[in-house]
């Protein structure tokens, strides 16, 4: 079934809350234009150089919207070490009236944080099923990190979910981001909404996708053709010698 309205429509920031707009997270310049930001019922994704906001954008989206700051549903409240900016406490998500079913934060960087409160958690006397069963049945330390993520994504996603994902393709071959890409449509079909930052010129090529770039000078709403990684990325495949050639001197 085709959903024309996801979960969260936009997003705005309470100036009230933001005490000095030349500190981080609010001197980014595309935290600044958060306002700009309406959020496609599918799939928007957040794309920019290193530095330019996308995974503080992301990242406060998540907690926002209930996520454990480290990743995980919302049922994780582990902590190991407290890095998310205040950006959370100053966003307010816009929902609609259809509300998810369930959700899962991904940060590539404390994956394996999420994957070992999993294993504690099962270690634990419990008359209910193991945590791990909802993920594919074996522990997520015991499998590569593109395994275990795609173990995430096959057994643990589920429909009508909300999905924000900082950086998968940190875990992914190019053949597994491609198939990425084809669960996340079935999803979709089944009444899902993904957030995604990437730098990944595969995923970011989802269909009909909504795509933020973030700048150094704040955001821009943007076609994949004309997103930089694409077009370096193409160019670079097609004259590898050209950007080469000074390796070899």
């Amino acid at each position: 079934m085709l959903h024309t309205e996801g979960f969260i429509r936009q997003v705005y920031l309470n100036k009230n809350k933001v005490e000095d707009t030349e500190k981080y997270p609010f001197s980014i310049p595309a935290v600044q234009e958060v306002e700009k930001i309406r959020f496609n019922p599918r799939v928007t994704f957040f794309v920019g150089e290193n530095g330019t906001g996308k995974s503080t954008l992301v990242e406060a989206f998540a907690i926002a919207a209930g996520f454990n700051p480290e990743g995980g549903s919302k049922s994780f409240n582990f902590s190991t070490e407290a890095s998310e900016s205040p950006l959370h406490e100053a966003v307010t998500l816009v929902r609609n009236a259809r509300r998810e079913k369930h959700g899962f934060f991904l940060r590539a960087e404390s994956f394996y944080n999420v994957a070992s409160n999993i294993d504690e958690m099962d270690r634990q006397p419990s008359k209910t099923a193991r945590i791990i069963d909802s993920y594919g049945g074996t522990s997520l330390h015991h499998q590569s990190h593109g395994e275990s993520f795609m173990a995430l994504v096959e057994h643990r996603f589920g429909s009508h979910g909300l999905f924000i994902l900082d950086e998968p393709e940190a875990a992914l071959s190019p053949q597994r981001q491609l198939a990425l890409l084809y669960r996340m449509w079935e999803l979709c079909e089944q009444g899902c909404q993904f957030i995604i930052a990437s730098h990944s010129p595969i995923i970011l090529g989802f269909p009909e996708a909504t795509i933020w770039e973030t700048t150094r000078s704040g955001l821009r709403e943007r076609t994949y053709e004309e997103l930089p990684h694409v077009i370096f990325t193409r160019d670079f495949l097609t004259n590898r010698e050209k950007y080469t050639a000074d390796i070899t001197k």
